[in-house]
């Protein structure tokens, strides 16, 4: 409860309930948070209704409640009091102790007495003992119980820090002060000797436990203005009590006083359970809690902080300029802010708890500083991505381009992470360099690698078009110089391909033996082109013979087509184009690509042509059987294309398929000669005049016949001539038959029709029709000369309608 506006508030009521919303009004009424160290606590005890209260009072300006002489001698302060001196500095916190030998409580009841003298002179920094004069000397007086109670729970204290004793003798008399003050020290050193202490302490002087001063006061009653006169002085040496050689002792044991009422609160705590009181240990937990909670408030207050708050926001969207200078202010601004309100408490804790208070800061921000770190990586790789890419299309070489993107990069992510360092915090950022670095060796590796794909394909690409088609080329035209043609190719097309890779290499920067093996393999691709060139070849070889075949068998040495007379040497033709055949064969049976001699051709020859002259019955069974195997000799089986049997089964099949082609020709031949050998024979020719003799005799002697004879020539000629008989017989006597049979009546029919159409013609015609009948027979006439190659051609024109 407070008393009134003067702030006199009860700190521990008279059951020894602390009164905790009370002292909280009192500190921040009086605002003594602000005071950090600079404050003193002085308390007051002695005999109950001895003018504690009023002596406080008029020394320190304070309203405590007074006892009421008129009413009699009674307990008017219960508990502890508290108020703050008015017009001292620094500020000065004056505590007013409940009276001791009080009535009100009884003789047995002296555990509050102790309690309230051991709280006070664990808080305080003076402690005025309030006596009357005349008790001094006196072995029953009334201060020596206090005193006894004084010393004794000053053993309970483990650490006492050394508290200034001040003797205040009220109602003196006309002994001066200078005999009085011997006689009342040397009472107190009695009660110290008396009084028990630990085995530590037996010798101690109480001069290492206490500052003991000692005034007097005359009294208030009676000299009220040599007491207030008296008082004045006394209170002057209240002014800077906490300076050196000031009245308050020793200052190790004070805390802050932002922490004075949790101090307070805790050490009544552990005297009210009856516990030893460890100053020190009081002291650091004190700190402990109170630095714990100004930690708290400032994390809070930093996790509030609206700077913060946008730069974390901004960190998640990209890198923010200058996020170290400003982070580290932020968090200055929040340590600095800790250390201003924990400075006063014990170093060791304060030092810990800014310890842990910054680890909890750095630890909260450091999400934050990873994820700018993350922003900083993949803009840096980006940066050289594309860098890198500009340096490669305006044709730099390509390592000398990685080299320089990679330090314009690192050197960028360097610069970066110098302005994102905290100052706070000594955050490595070489793990998050060397993750930058693996990134961007992995994509020159994957770039490298692309490069060196592309440059392949393209090499490869280029061998494709400049080996496949001459190569086909060479082998459908295979001859003696078919393979010498393809290795000159091959070597020059590869030395071409070899030579352009090499230099387009040199920009790479890569070891000797990756480059060899990148021209050796190009080297091997080119072979493997023709390799395989050669392999599809081989699986048209007998397309590639028939075609061959047909094309000599078919066209003269001008490669006009051959038409058949009769005159030409189908034996001979056909050796010649099966010769040709069997060289594209030998030609095709293996790879030639090294300059060494075979006997292909010749076992060829000698197995599959020789072997079916007449003297084949004399050809040694080796020869025969030389091509009974899978191998040729002295040629490995990897460069066989064709293996002996295979070509001997291909011979086969292609003999038979060419067989047709040959009977053709000498059925053509034979169709031929027939044509132009058409009349019989003379000795029919003279069966038929001796024969015919009575006949031609009949003849003669009847012209009539002769006419008749005569007209059926003529329709036998137009006939010849409509039927084209000679070429229809010109492909053989059953295809000409066939043909003829069902051009018969049609070509009878019109010409009959054609005779029709004639006679009805008018008689002015008659002439006309007669030359038109000329002229038929004329026509038929040259081209019986025509076909027969024997009578001369006479050009008549012909008509149509004939």
């Amino acid at each position: 409860m407070v008393a009134d506006a003067a702030c006199s508030t009860q700190l521990i009521d008279g059951d020894g309930t602390f009164n905790v919303s009370g002292v909280d009004h009192f500190i921040k009424e009086v605002k003594l948070e602000e005071c950090g160290l600079s404050y003193a606590v002085v308390s007051i005890m002695g005999p109950q209704s001895s003018g504690k209260s009023t002596l406080l009072n008029h020394l320190f300006g304070t309203n405590f409640r007074e006892m009421d002489a008129f009413r009699g001698r009674s307990q008017t302060t219960k508990g502890i009091w508290i108020a703050r001196c008015a017009g001292i500095e620094p500020c000065t916190v004056v505590m007013d102790l409940e009276g001791t030998d009080g009535r009100e409580r009884g003789e047995d009841d002296t555990a509050f007495e102790k309690q309230s003298a051991l709280f006070a002179l664990a808080v305080s920094d003076i402690v005025l003992i309030n006596m009357w004069c005349h008790d001094i000397g006196r072995e029953q007086a009334a201060n020596k119980p206090l005193l006894k109670t004084v010393f004794q729970v000053m053993m309970r204290l483990f650490s006492p820090r050394k508290t200034t004793l001040m003797f205040v003798i009220r109602d003196k008399t006309r002994t001066p002060l200078e005999n009085l003050e011997p006689v009342l020290r040397e009472d107190i050193q009695k009660i110290w000797d008396s009084v028990p202490k630990p085995q530590a302490h037996k010798e101690t002087p109480l001069s290492d436990f206490f500052n003991v001063e000692v005034v007097a006061l005359s009294s208030y009653e009676e000299k009220e203005e040599q007491f207030k006169e008296q008082v004045y002085n006394l209170r002057q040496r209240f002014f800077h009590s906490v300076a050196p050689g000031g009245l308050a002792g020793d200052r190790r044991g004070v805390v802050p006083a932002n922490a004075f009422a949790f101090s307070a609160k805790q050490m009544w705590q552990v005297i009210k359970d009856n516990k030893d009181l460890d100053l020190p240990a009081h002291k650091v937990m004190v700190a402990t809690v109170r630095c714990e909670e100004i930690a708290n408030e400032k994390f809070s207050s930093f996790i509030a902080n609206e700077n913060w708050r946008e730069l974390e926001e901004a960190v998640q969207s990209g890198p923010v300029s200058g996020f170290g200078k400003k982070l580290s202010s932020i968090l200055q601004s929040c340590l600095s802010e800790y250390d201003t309100e924990a400075t006063y408490f014990e170093e060791g804790v304060r030092s810990s708890k800014r310890q842990q208070l910054q680890e909890k800061l750095l630890q909260l921000v450091q999400p934050t500083f990873q994820d700018l770190l993350g922003h900083l990586r993949s803009g840096a790789l980006e940066n050289f991505k594309n860098a890198f890419e500009k340096a490669l299309d305006a044709g730099e070489g390509f390592s000398s381009s990685a080299d320089s993107c990679t330090q314009s990069c690192i050197f960028r992510f360097d610069k970066g992470c110098e302005e994102a360092v905290i100052e706070q915090a000594k955050w490595d950022t070489s793990k998050t360099r060397e993750k930058l670095q693996r990134d961007i060796e992995a994509h020159i590796s994957s770039v490298r690698t692309a490069k060196l794909s592309e440059l392949t394909t393209l090499y490869e690409s280029k061998l494709n078009v400049a080996l496949s088609g001459p190569v086909e080329a060479l082998l459908d035209g295979a001859n003696d110089e078919t393979w010498p043609a393809i290795r000159k190719l091959l070597r020059r097309e590869g030395e071409l391909a070899v030579y352009g890779l090499s230099n387009a290499l040199s920009g790479f920067d890569m070891d000797d033996e990756t480059r060899n093996k990148m021209l050796s393999d190009l080297e091997n691709y080119a072979r493997g082109i023709v390799e395989t060139k050669a392999k599809e070849e081989a699986g048209r070889a007998l397309m590639r013979m028939k075609d061959r075949f047909a094309t000599i068998f078919s066209h003269d040495s001008d490669s006009m087509p051959r038409v058949w007379t009769g005159k030409e040497d189908i034996r001979a033709i056909t050796k010649m184009a099966r010769s040709a055949s069997l060289k594209l064969l030998s030609v095709m049976a293996v790879i030639r690509l090294e300059d060494e001699l075979d006997n292909i051709e010749k076992t060829l020859t000698l197995a599959l042509v020789n072997s079916t002259s007449n003297n084949a019955a004399s050809k040694s069974i080796s020869t025969i059987d030389s091509l009974a195997s899978s191998t040729w000799e002295q040629v490995a089986p990897e460069k066989t294309l064709i293996t002996p049997v295979q070509c001997k089964s291909l011979w086969r099949q292609f003999k038979n398929e060419t067989e047709y082609t040959v009977t053709q020709a000498i059925s053509a031949q034979e169709a031929n000669r027939r044509n132009n050998n058409w009349l019989p024979p003379p000795w029919a020719i003279l069966a038929l005049v001796v024969l015919g003799f009575n006949e031609f005799m009949t003849l003669l002697r009847n012209p009539l016949w002769l006419g008749v004879l005569f007209v059926g020539y003529l329709i036998s000629k137009a006939l010849w001539v409509q039927l084209n008989i000679s070429g229809e017989f010109r492909n053989g006597a059953l295809p000409g038959l066939l043909s003829l049979s069902t051009k018969f009546l049609p070509t009878v029919m019109n010409l009959l029709r054609k005779l029709a159409e004639e006679g009805q013609a008018p008689s002015t015609n008659t002439n006309q029709t007669s030359s038109a009948h000329s002229g038929v027979t004329t026509n038929g006439e040259s081209s019986s000369s025509s076909s027969s190659g024997s009578s001369p051609t006479k050009s008549v024109p012909i008509d149509k309608s004939a």
